[in-house]
């Protein structure tokens, strides 16, 4: 299969600077978005490295992943996951040591969404509260969950969604990339057939998105389409937050 992508990102309304980052690597089936905790400059530095770092360590592994997708992919998933995992945990080890050296980064952090096309499997890499979507046949579904101590709350039924919507706790991430020097990494394997779209975004357009269902609006536009028309949706409520899209879609390759 092809890939077909686009992502954009936007300060929006609120933010004096982007926190956020994101990046693209279509041949090697490498996507992520990092959307940075910290403050001042050091959540763009955190993000910034931490999607540097995820695609460093992918990079040097492509052999291997290479390998497995001339094979069967769904038969070494759980392989593919450790790669996605180590790759994270990474990161992870490294911008803590980052904000331990320099005491003007220390306490930075990031989330991180990861994306790993192989084959006719794909891996999802998770840490924070920024998202992965996989849309399907008319179909959205979420693929991550949200490391918040709001989801937390709800999970374990402390609290109602009707609560969590006004609670202080909203912004409280309970995993993050560089807060500590090891990180706990949710990874999942799909298969993938033509006609997939994956969207990963960070919380300052999924905040805005009361269920997958009201995203569908915007993605049965082409990929660039669809990414400029979400950030201008959520610019539109308000932009509370730094806003960053990326879509990505599998073709035939015989199309």
């Amino acid at each position: 299969m092809r890939l077909r992508y686009f992502g954009h990102t936007d300060v929006g309304q609120a933010r004096e600077h982007n926190e956020d980052s994101h990046l693209a690597d279509p041949d090697l089936g490498v996507f992520v978005v990092a959307d940075g905790v910290g403050g001042r400059a050091k959540g763009e530095v955190a993000s910034q490295e931490a999607v540097e770092l995820i695609w460093e360590w992918l990079k040097r592994n492509e052999a291997t992943i290479r390998e497995i997708a001339a094979v069967n992919a769904s038969e070494r998933a759980g392989q593919l996951c450790q790669l996605v995992r180590g790759a994270i945990q990474n990161a992870c080890y490294m911008v803590h040591t980052m904000g331990e050296l320099d005491p003007e980064q220390r306490g930075m952090s990031t989330t991180a969404s990861v994306f790993l096309v192989c084959g006719n499997v794909g891996v999802v890499g998770q840490v924070g509260d920024s998202r992965v979507y996989l849309v399907r046949g008319g179909e959205v579904a979420q693929l991550t969950e949200d490391h918040t101590l709001i989801n937390y709350q709800i999970k374990h039924g402390l609290i109602t969604p009707e609560q969590a919507q006004h609670s202080r706790a909203r912004n409280v991430i309970t995993r993050a990339v560089g807060h500590k020097d090891y990180v706990e990494v949710d990874t999942l394997p799909i298969p993938l057939f033509p006609g997939d779209r994956l969207v990963l975004c960070s919380d300052g357009l999924h905040g805005y998105i009361e269920s997958p269902e009201h995203m569908r609006y915007f993605l049965d536009m082409e990929v660039e389409d669809a990414v400029l028309e979400a950030i201008k949706f959520a610019n539109d409520q308000g932009g509370k937050d730094n806003i960053t899209a990326l879509v990505v879609e599998l073709i035939d390759e015989q199309e």
